[in-house]
């Protein structure tokens, strides 16, 4: 379905090729149906603003709220294993799910991605890609709200995938998400130590706010401007 590749393109790194997309971006959410209709119309000023704002004003915003903020990270793994070694194996057995898959990751993120994780499953039966994001559920869920206290409409994204998903904020372990406290991007000493405090890396900085959108759009069909169950995320 390449409404996960359109979700996809959606929370990547802001560019001019993105910007140019926006409207087969929204034809392709349209057509396809998958979201439902309140999640679909909710993700209107999130199209809007990256339609019309000024590019640089958008990349620093999406490097605020995502390069400056754990709690906020693309990266799914971050929020369950932390820097820990644990996250190393799950990495292993991702990465082997995409490769059953036929799927080979592209660009410098990291296997948990999300953005990357939303291309996999654009390749998958719609089923299969609703039952991997149900396991993520969880991350999925305190993700949204984390995007809406903030006031963002990139919210509306982690909404529609939680709609897709029939996560819900009542399990157990979206609750302990929920209970951490939020980062303040703004807070560049708290977060200089929090990041000092790492001790296990597993690939290309995965805070650098890499423009993954060109291939992301090549993938989609739109040009650009100028197999077996994925390891359960828990």
């Amino acid at each position: 379905m390449r409404t996960f590749k359109a979700l996809s393109a959606l929370l990547s790194y802001p560019s001019a090729d993105l910007q140019a997309a926006v409207p087969a971006v929204r034809d392709i959410l349209a057509a396809e149906a998958v979201l439902p209709p309140a999640q679909l119309a909710g993700l209107d000023p999130l199209l809007a603003s990256l339609a019309e704002d000024d590019l640089f004003d958008l990349e620093e915003r999406y490097v605020i709220l995502f390069d400056r903020s754990r709690t906020l990270s693309l990266n799914l793994f971050e929020h369950i294993h932390g820097e820990g070694r644990d996250r190393g194996g799950a990495m292993v057995d991702l990465l082997e799910t995409y490769r059953a898959g036929g799927f080979d990751l592209m660009g410098s993120e990291l296997p948990d991605h999300l953005p990357v994780l939303l291309e996999f499953l654009s390749l998958r039966p719609l089923d299969e890609a609703r039952a991997i994001l149900a396991d993520a559920g969880h991350i999925l869920v305190a993700l949204a709200e984390r995007l809406a206290r903030r006031e963002t409409p990139y919210a509306a994204v982690l909404s529609a995938l939680v709609a897709v998903a029939e996560a819900t904020p009542a399990s157990a372990e979206a609750q302990a998400l929920l209970s951490e406290q939020d980062d303040d991007p703004e807070d560049l000493e708290a977060l200089d130590a929090t990041y000092a405090e790492a001790q296990v890396m597993f690939g290309p900085d995965p805070n650098a706010g890499c423009p993954v959108s060109r291939d992301i759009l090549a993938r989609m069909d739109i040009p650009p401007a100028t197999a077996p169950r994925a390891a359960a995320l828990n």
